[in-house]
């Protein structure tokens, strides 16, 4: 199937050069570029496209602005910066518009895998089986009060640490929950940390963003899902799963944007049971009697009951509310990281090798020399099965 792309750009030299560079794609891609942002939206009005790929700084409407009508008018389009300015400012502007940026000059293997890596998930995350299960959701999570104004911050030009630590500040019981975290054994903190904005210091703005939208979509489920699911060791799970993928991260010598993504993917994984739940009781009730009377693994269990699985419809949840590709790709293919045709050890396989090593780490405390459950035959792509070891052995020296 050919994907339709539109590039944006100010400048007709990069709107050549793209194109030149990109014809060997035109079997694959069927490609239009214009001169501005004005332009690309009466493009839009007249013919579909799949992906549109704006330059950042503009005359009369920005790249950001351009973004966000896109956002408002074609949600399913995928909606990628490519830009050579580093500008901070700018940046924020996006944060909620865009799904990835790129800088320029981008190599064009690195455009490919951007647009066919985001094209992907997109398709897979709507198939017609996520999309009925997801039209008899009465509770979908908006995105939560505290998140929104902390994004909402980082959109503003005087955006800072000690502003969002004041956010937090303001919440009582956010304060308590995100101190208990950070002063956790999770975290390996050299200190005591005794408030928020040492806590945003020291963790990092996208990891406290991830804290505070996991707990407050934890807490916002009733009393009815609460019986059905232990949430307290769900979220418990779950963050133990972000520090673990995030130490496997660092181990493999990955940038601190994909260890800090790593962590955050880990966090939120488990994000879809909770939702299930929620909007399906009576189902997910059979679900967790069939997991416990037949002993199948959870996701086996609400493929067979739902058909679906809580890391689909995570995923799905995670990109309506924006979250970077990559972590929407964590979180979706948990359990399968051979269902994601892209190569390459992604989120998706650190997330998923996290998950079941703390399984073990906390089931197994004596000690295990297997990974039960592993994608072996993922990780042998990338000669990484042999570094299980390692990675168990760096949890237990903690």
């Amino acid at each position: 199937m050919k994907r339709h792309i539109l590039f944006v750009d100010d400048e007709p030299n990069i709107l050549k050069g793209l194109q030149r560079s990109l014809r060997p794609l035109r079997k694959q891609w069927e490609m239009a570029f214009v001169d501005g942002a004005a332009t690309a939206l009466e493009c839009l009005e007249k013919e579909s496209f799949d992906v549109i790929i704006s330059d950042m700084r503009m005359p009369q409407m920005d790249g950001a602005q351009l973004l966000g009508k896109v956002q408002e008018k074609y949600p399913m389009m995928v909606r990628i910066i490519l830009s050579g300015h580093s500008d901070q400012e700018m940046i924020m502007k996006s944060v909620k518009s865009a799904h990835q940026y790129l800088s320029k000059p981008c190599e064009k293997k690195v455009l490919i895998d951007a647009v066919t890596r985001a094209c992907y998930l997109r398709d897979v995350l709507n198939e017609k089986s996520l999309q009925y299960v997801i039209s008899g959701i009465g509770v979908m999570p908006i995105l939560p009060g505290l998140y929104a104004q902390i994004m909402e911050e980082l959109n503003s030009p005087d955006s800072s640490v000690a502003s969002v630590g004041e956010i937090i500040s303001k919440d009582i019981g956010m304060t308590a929950k995100v101190l208990q975290l950070v002063n956790s054994s999770f975290f390996g903190m050299p200190r005591h940390v005794s408030n928020p904005m040492e806590a945003v210091v020291l963790l990092g703005l996208d990891v406290v963003k991830t804290l505070v939208l996991s707990i407050e979509v934890f807490a916002r489920f009733r009393e009815t899902t609460m019986s059905i699911l232990p949430v307290s060791k769900i979220y418990e799970h779950c963050v133990r799963t972000g520090v673990i993928a995030k130490k496997i991260a660092v181990l493999e010598n990955m940038g601190k944007e994909e260890s800090d993504n790593a962590m955050i993917a880990g966090i939120l994984h488990d994000l879809g049971r909770l939702l299930l739940a929620e909007n399906f009781p009576d189902e997910y009730q059979e679900v967790m009697d069939y997991v416990r009377q037949d002993r199948v693994v959870v996701h086996e269990a609400e493929r067979e009951i739902l058909g679906v699985t809580h890391a689909q419809i995570g995923g799905f949840l995670l990109g309506l509310w924006g979250l970077p590709d990559d972590i929407v790709e964590g979180v979706a293919f948990h359990h399968n990281p051979s269902g994601f045709r892209v190569k390459g050890f992604g989120l998706r396989g650190l997330v998923h090798v996290a998950n079941l090593m703390e399984h073990h780490q906390r089931m197994l405390s004596k000690g295990w020399d297997r990974l039960k459950g592993v994608d072996t035959d993922y990780l042998d792509q990338y000669n990484l099965t042999k570094r299980i070891p390692l990675w168990r052995d760096s949890l237990q020296n903690k």
